[in-house]
């Protein structure tokens, strides 16, 4: 594809700064989505909780990224929380499922973020996009995130939901807080440590969603996640070969559901996930193994 225009929600995250910055360097124009008055011209204001998009804005792109949503790692699993982490997500999808919708030259695709926590725990089973939805509040929430992009699918807009895994980042998202740890020789397992983690690198995740704008045939839900993932235990080895400081502390299960309240379930929970719909459509992972994937981190600063 040319030179496209694209719009992005959450474009102040890990994930969205990451992905304008790509887009921008290959000259592509991004309108990013803002919640306060625009300050530029390439701002679009919206209203996530009163579902308002200012859809002139929104003319004339060939995708929409909807990336926005309150950080599920960002503050304990208060139920004032749990809920602004259901509406931030639901409510801010129907905003902008129901904006592309009412175009009259739609967006030719709508990549609406999800989460590979709607498996809920999988324990040692291997998991794809054809697997129903798991039990637990994040499954529960990312099943109602999911439905709520219905909208643009019926418009007949190419609507895809990509599950992301944790994100290997230095700066921003859960992994984040490890690098210190690790650095300052605190790192270990987590509980057992026998639970799976399916990771991918910031970078492939990156060119994940730019592979999802260019592929037709892609739509519906696809994993943004490694192609093996890895238990918490062989996370922790790689962490300490890369950054060369011992890994010997253990964090029981019990002292992390004191520090974290509901959210420990969540962390000790084994989502073995593969991304199958990602390899079949022919997408290569240049960071395919915890290792690699914590080095490009590191290289990324």
């Amino acid at each position: 594809m040319g030179r496209m225009r694209i719009a992005v929600t959450g474009s102040t995250g890990l994930i969205g700064t990451a992905l304008v910055r790509s887009l921008e360097a290959d000259g592509h124009e991004v309108v990013r989505l803002v919640r306060r008055a625009p300050g530029a011209r390439n701002e679009v204001q919206w209203d996530p909780e009163r579902q308002w998009v200012d859809t002139a804005g929104l003319a004339g792109c060939t995708a929409v990224v909807h990336l926005a949503g309150a950080g599920v790692g960002d503050h304990r699993w208060t139920a004032a929380y749990k809920k602004e982490i259901r509406d931030s997500r639901v409510l801010g999808t129907a905003a902008v499922a129901e904006a592309v919708a009412s175009l009259d030259t739609p967006p030719e695709v709508l990549i609406s973020a999800s989460a590979i926590g709607i498996y809920g725990d999988t324990g040692d089973r291997p998991v794809d996009e054809d697997t129903p939805p798991g039990r637990g509040f994040l499954a529960e929430v990312c099943t109602e995130w999911e439905q709520a992009a219905t909208p643009a699918a019926e418009a007949g807009i190419r609507t895809v939901l990509p599950r992301t895994g944790l994100v290997v980042a230095r700066h921003g998202g859960a992994w984040a807080r490890l690098f210190p740890l690790f650095k300052a020789g605190l790192g270990g397992r987590m509980g057992s440590g026998d639970q799976y983690w399916s990771y991918i690198a910031l970078r492939d995740h990156i060119a994940a969603l730019r592979h999802l704008i260019t592929t037709p045939a892609l739509s519906g839900p696809v994993n943004l996640t490694a192609p093996d993932p890895a238990t918490n235990r062989e996370v922790t080895a790689a962490m300490g070969r890369v950054l060369h400081r011992p890994t010997l502390c253990t964090v029981p299960a019990p002292a992390l559901r004191l520090a974290l309240g509901e959210m420990a379930t969540d962390v000790l929970a084994s989502q073995r996930v593969v991304p199958r719909r990602l390899l079949d459509s022919g997408f290569v992972f240049s960071f395919p193994d915890p290792e690699s994937a914590v080095r490009a981190a590191l290289a990324a600063g």
